[in-house]
């Protein structure tokens, strides 16, 4: 009966020294105050009342968003946002623990002190093409400090650049009207294509067109030439014979004008007596025509 209050003191003394560290944490261990040792992942034991636990510290890695306000070399303010990604190195747990009371603030002072520097040497339009040359600025500058603090700095981002929102505004209009421009030169030479291949299709028409008509034109001086070696072959003289085409040409113009109902053309003259005056007419012109060429072969 005297052992078992011994048992209990031994076994609540071997509770109270027992401690699991979890995966991917570093736990600091003291002895008096003093820094006793670091404890890694796994089932752990320190002496009751004599060591503690000082702070747990977590290896794995770890993201601080920055938000900085500045201004650029043309005057404007703008925001941005850089996002350090950072992990503590295991085999300096002690400076990540000891060295830096608050490893965030650290941070945070680096990223305003670099990027207040660079951004104002760049115009608006060079910070949004050069931010992964900013983001590497930010990293070459706290890599150096915080290695000596026992963090290592994995990556640093620009992940966001907001200006003040009249100069979002005034370049969104400037955008606008720049591409405006752009679909307004499109658009012309558009039009000036169809300009030039419309110009080009009329003057092809009227190429075969006038092709035709000369075309059609031939074929009906074969077809007179024919009809008058017909007249002539029945002894139709050339005269009488091309007198007497026309008027066939007349009555046939006024039978396609007959045909067409509703038609406004009027051929004049166009009196009964019309195609038999026009024929007197062409025949003694002919006539006249004919013995004044054989006077001048008798002259000459």
């Amino acid at each position: 009966m005297y052992f078992i209050p011994i048992i209990l003191l031994i076994l609540i003394l071997i509770g109270l020294g027992i401690f699991t560290v979890k995966q991917q944490t570093a736990v600091i261990v003291e002895r008096f105050g003093k820094y006793q040792n670091v404890r890694n992942a796994g089932l752990q034991f320190k002496i009751p009342f004599i060591d503690k636990i000082a702070g747990r510290l977590s290896l794995k890695i770890q993201q601080l968003d920055v938000v900085v306000e500045t201004k650029t070399k043309d005057d404007v303010f703008v925001r941005l946002k850089v996002s350090v990604q950072y992990q503590v190195i295991k085999l300096q747990v002690y400076d990540a623990f000891y060295r830096l009371d608050n490893p965030y603030n650290q941070i945070t002072s680096y990223v305003f002190d670099v990027i207040r520097a660079e951004v104002p040497k760049l115009r608006l339009d060079d910070v949004f093409e050069k931010k992964d040359d900013i983001a590497i600025a930010v990293k070459g500058e706290l890599q150096e400090a915080m290695n000596t603090y026992g963090y290592d700095i994995i990556k640093t981002l620009v992940t966001d650049i907001d200006p003040d929102e009249q100069v979002k505004h005034a370049m969104n209009r400037i955008n606008a009207s720049e591409r405006e421009k752009i679909a307004a030169q499109y658009e012309g030479d558009a039009q000036r294509i169809l300009i030039v291949e419309k110009a080009k299709a009329e003057a092809e028409s009227k190429r075969l067109q006038g092709q035709g008509i000369a075309d059609q034109r031939r074929e009906i001086a074969k077809g007179l030439l024919e009809s008058v070696d017909v007249l002539n072959g029945v002894g139709i003289s050339s005269q009488e014979a091309s007198a007497l085409i026309v008027v066939t040409q007349h009555y046939d113009t006024l039978q396609s004008i007959g045909e067409h109902a509703g038609s406004k053309l009027v051929l004049l003259p166009n009196s009964p007596t019309a195609a038999s005056d026009m024929l007197n007419t062409m025949v003694t012109s002919f006539t006249a025509a004919h013995e004044l060429n054989s006077k001048e072969d008798k002259k000459s």
